[in-house]
Formats: structure tokens, C-alpha cells, sequence
């Protein structure tokens, strides 16, 4: 795939500084081999892909039957892990959510296939999603009867519609990020939470990966944040953190990935024991490959 057109940001999404530095050059080792940039703001040490492609080509970068959020399929080692720690992981966010919820609304955005909300839906919750991709969409609509609707949803939803909004990786995706947190604070009610999962790029394997970070992912993911940088943003917005917690199992995924963008005749538990070992080492700083955040209103 040839890159065409991109578009460059001129002011830090977090703090609107007009200042950056270079912070890493690496590929779409996923699809494309193009070239991306990362910079970092000068002012609030946000960093971002920059430039990017135009919101309306994003789309494009999504198109493989190996973007495995988007597909149910158990083909090989790699999507047998995967679908794996997904399950494990749903079990994990459902206990992590009943935590914090005080009613059984919920509404996640970037719900892929389903597998998350219809294990909510089997607890009895009210459940909602928003998934950009046609083709999850009506996999979760057709599969698991789930009332799944396109991005330009989330402004029409009633204000105070939800006790709990989730965004398990996703946050990274989107264009429009101040917009996308200040509607997620007009439909939460009062003492709602929002449950924000992203990579870490202060974490352990991106420093041992470094360009070759699978959790880079460019340029599907727009965004690179730390636990200082999602910080901020959610202050702006009026959030304030309750609760961080790492995902571990995510360190095993990604060092699968990177050890393939590395050397493609990687061994598969070669990959697994160096997860082993990064997510060991993170233990130390709390410096893990994802992490979560919990955050409410001030």
C-alpha cells in the first residue's frame, strides 16, 4: 500500500504546544511497511503520530483478516493466544467493572466482535456498543444479538445515559480525542466511572523493542500515551483517576508481534518467556506493556 497523503498536527492534542521533537521513526510492520514519525510535545511530553493519514483513509490500515479485534477466527498460534488471554481478560474486566459500577449500564466504545458486552449482557446488565468496523459490527449484531451502532452515536446517546463507559483499547484510535473525552463525560451519569485501557510508552517492552514495538501499531494508533499524559487529558476534561491497574497478559501478545517484526523465524514460546520476563521486570516501576485507568468527575 502506498502512503498518498498525510496530515500534520500543528498543536499538542493534550495541551496545544506548538512545539514537538522528533521521538522515534518506525514502520506499519503490520501492513504496510510505510514509514511513520512519532514526536513528542515539548511542553507536556505527549507524544503522537505526526503527520498522519487523513481521518477519512484511517480506515484503510484496518483492512486484514489478521486485525484480530475485528474477527473471531482461531487460525494459528498467534490468534489461539490471542482469543485466550481475550477470554481470560473479559472475566478480569467484568470483575473490574462490577467494582466500581452503582447501576448495570454500560456502554462500550470499540467493542469489535461482541465477546465483551455479551458476557455483560449474560449478567443481567444493559449493554450498548460502538464499533466502527462494518463487519464486527454485524458479527456482534448477528451473533449475539447486541445493539452495536456506528461512531457518529456516541453525541446522540442522552446525557447521563451510562453508569459505566469502556474503552479497551481504543483510545489510541481516535481522530477527535477532546471530543470523543467530553462526550464521554456528558453521557455518564454523576457517579459514573469511565474505564480507560491504552499501551504504555514508558513500559518495559517499549524500551526493550523500541521501533519494533508491536503496540506502536502505526499508523492505527494515533496516540502514544503514558500514565502522566492520560493524566492530563482526563483533567482537562474534568476526570480525575481512582484507580491504575496493569494489564499483564498484554506483554505476552505484543512481545509475540515484536518478536516476528524482529526475526520472522522467531519461535512462538521464545516470545512468550520474553513476555515473562519484560512483564518481571515491570513489576519493579509498575511500568507495564498496557495499562488501565479508572477514572470519574471531579
Amino acid at each position: 500500500m502506498e502512503q498518498k497523503n498525510t496530515i500534520f498536527i500543528n498543536n499538542c492534542p493534550v495541551c496545544g504546544s506548538d512545539k514537538f521533537e522528533l521521538f522515534l521513526k518506525t514502520k506499519d510492520y503490520f501492513l504496510t511497511n510505510e514509514e511513520f514519525t512519532l514526536v513528542r510535545c515539548l511542553s507536556c511530553s505527549f507524544v503522537f503520530t505526526n503527520p498522519r493519514p487523513p481521518d477519512e483513509e484511517l480506515s484503510k490500515y484496518y483492512k486484514s483478516s489478521d486485525y484480530l479485534s475485528h474477527t473471531a477466527r482461531k487460525r494459528n498460534a498467534k490468534d489461539i493466544v490471542y482469543q485466550a488471554l481475550r477470554a481470560v481478560n473479559i472475566r478480569k474486566k467484568y470483575k473490574l467493572v462490577n467494582r466500581f459500577a452503582k447501576g448495570k449500564t454500560i456502554l462500550d466504545i470499540g467493542s469489535g466482535t461482541g465477546e465483551l458486552l455479551a458476557y455483560f449482557k449474560k449478567q443481567g446488565w444493559n449493554v450498548k456498543g460502538i464499533e466502527p468496523d462494518r463487519m464486527a459490527r454485524n458479527f456482534a449484531r448477528e451473533k449475539h444479538y447486541l445493539e452495536i451502532y456506528e461512531n457518529d452515536k456516541l453525541s446522540t446517546f442522552p446525557d447521563k445515559s451510562f453508569d459505566i463507559i469502556t474503552l479497551w483499547h481504543v483510545l489510541e484510535h481516535i481522530p477527535d480525542l477532546n471530543k470523543t473525552i467530553e462526550n464521554i463525560r456528558e453521557k455518564l451519569t454523576e457517579d459514573g466511572y469511565c474505564i480507560i485501557a491504552v499501551p504504555n510508552i514508558e513500559s518495559t517492552d517499549f524500551k526493550h523493542y523500541q521501533d519494533k514495538w508491536a503496540a506502536l501499531d502505526v499508523p492505527r494508533h494515533l496516540y502514544h500515551f503514558s500514565p502522566d499524559t492520560i493524566r492530563l487529558l482526563l483533567d482537562k476534561h474534568g476526570f480525575k483517576i481512582v484507580e491504575t491497574q496493569p494489564m499483564k497478559f498484554d506483554a505476552y501478545y505484543v512481545s509475540l508481534l515484536s518478536e516476528k517484526y524482529l526475526n520472522k523465524k522467531f519461535s512462538p514460546l521464545n516470545a512468550l518467556r520474553k513476555g515473562y520476563g519484560l512483564n518481571k521486570k515491570a513489576k519493579k516501576k509498575n511500568n507495564y506493556s498496557s495499562m488501565i485507568f479508572v477514572a470519574k468527575q471531579k
